[in-house]
């Protein structure tokens, strides 16, 4: 019998594996997929997710890779141009964004070194219950065809925005918005070292520098154009560029892309309940919002340490293990419901005056700047931003 079974070895699952195992308890790790596989994904890790990473002590090998740090940021709207870092999380700075195939594998790597036990092509088809409706284990396909059942005290379910897990234990959706917004991206040669935001009515742009000397440029639309955009996705991309960012186009209209273009309009906004008796949700299977702010990995790793947190010592005592499970539900909607908000606001593609008027008054104060990024990256609270200071400059440089 494990003390911890995680379904789902991408960044959730394989972080909360780990921090598990590296409590003393026995886990198991399985996943449907054998690894390396990349994935959809921004790949941008903000910097609270990375200073849990150098916490857990493999921010070293993510750096070994060659992806490189991100310590500046560029923002630019109308006649706009914010341009800055946001302040220090644990005297760490920059923010990267590692090619997936390759995060995923660090991390169940150092899931591994911990002392979990990782079964790859491994289909969880049923979560096992007991007579009072407690999560016990779970029953799997192998990739050999054959059929197991393994239980643990704890159930944990990772397996994405899609969660069958979440499905299997019936975690009731508690917050649902519709989708916002579709993306698309693919991959260039060099083209910048900065991780670069361009927003016009109806269009969001970034660049996401990665592996090997290429960047990740992502074009963000309405989701009421998706059907029209995916009839011809490569030219609506270019076109989006073009006009949202034309500097930027500049540099890609004579390069062909590394790769295919990637794109998704399946971008839902949702939390499920996030735990129940003998599960938990993390990363995605509990709660997924558009992309367009990139906070998926960095979420899925706060998930994964406060779970661990939460859970603590109690988990083999079943009265201290359901109290954890209930404060880990609690304090996830807590600690993410403002940026869910947040991120809806900037899915919607609106460019406000009122808002205008907000980025003039910061443009030009570095320290504003950098604390305008902060609030993007989550380092800081969007009360803690938009302070009366900050509203009384405003309104004296109102026309």
């Amino acid at each position: 019998m494990y003390d911890v079974i995680v379904v789902g070895a991408r960044c959730a699952g394989a972080s909360t594996a780990m921090l598990f195992a590296r409590a003393g308890y026995r886990v198991l790790m399985v996943d449907r997929a054998e690894f390396p596989r990349d994935t959809l994904s921004t790949l941008y890790i903000h910097q609270p997710g990375v200073a849990l990473l150098r916490r857990w002590g493999v921010l070293d090998k993510v750096i070994a890779t060659g992806c490189p740090p991100l310590d500046r940021a560029v923002y630019r709207i109308a006649d706009i141009r914010i341009e800055g870092c946001s302040i220090p999380v644990d005297g760490h700075r920059a923010a990267y964004a590692p090619r997936r195939y390759l995060l995923d594998g660090i991390l169940a790597d150092a899931a591994v070194a911990a002392g979990v036990e990782f079964r790859q092509g491994c289909t969880v088809t049923d979560v096992l219950s007991d007579d009072e409706g407690q999560a016990i284990g779970v029953r799997c396909r192998t990739s050999d065809g054959g059929t197991t059942e393994e239980h643990a005290r704890l159930v944990v379910g990772a397996d994405g925005m899609r969660s069958r897990f979440a499905t299997m234990v019936d975690s009731r959706i508690t917050t649902e918005d519709p989708p916002a917004t579709c993306a698309y991206y693919t991959y260039w040669e060099g083209v910048t070292d900065r991780f670069e935001l361009y927003e016009a009515p109806g269009r969001w742009v970034g660049t996401v520098p990665t592996n090997d000397n290429t960047t990740l440029i992502a074009a963000y639309f309405p989701q009421s154009e998706f059907e029209r955009v995916r009839k011809d996705a490569m030219g609506a991309y270019l076109e989006a560029v073009r006009s949202t960012a034309p500097e930027l186009y500049a540099k890609i209209a004579s390069q062909t892309p590394l790769e295919r273009l990637h794109g998704t309009g399946d971008q839902r906004n949702y939390f499920r309940e996030a735990a129940g008796l003998g599960w938990a949700l993390v990363g995605d299977a509990g709660h997924h919002k558009d992309s367009i702010t990139a906070r998926g990995i960095t979420d899925a790793f706060r998930q994964a340490q406060l779970l661990v947190d939460c859970v603590g010592t109690g988990l083999r005592d079943p009265e201290k293990l359901l109290d954890g499970l209930e404060e880990y539900a609690y304090q996830r909607d807590e600690i993410l419901i403002d940026a869910y908000h947040s991120t809806l606001s900037v899915a919607a593609l609106e460019v406000a005056e009122h808002r205008l008027s907000m980025l003039r008054t910061v443009a030009g104060d570095q320290e504003l700047m950098d604390r305008y990024f902060a609030t993007l990256a989550g380092v800081i609270g969007v009360e803690e931003f938009f302070t009366p200071e900050l509203h009384a400059r405003q309104e004296l440089t109102r026309p």
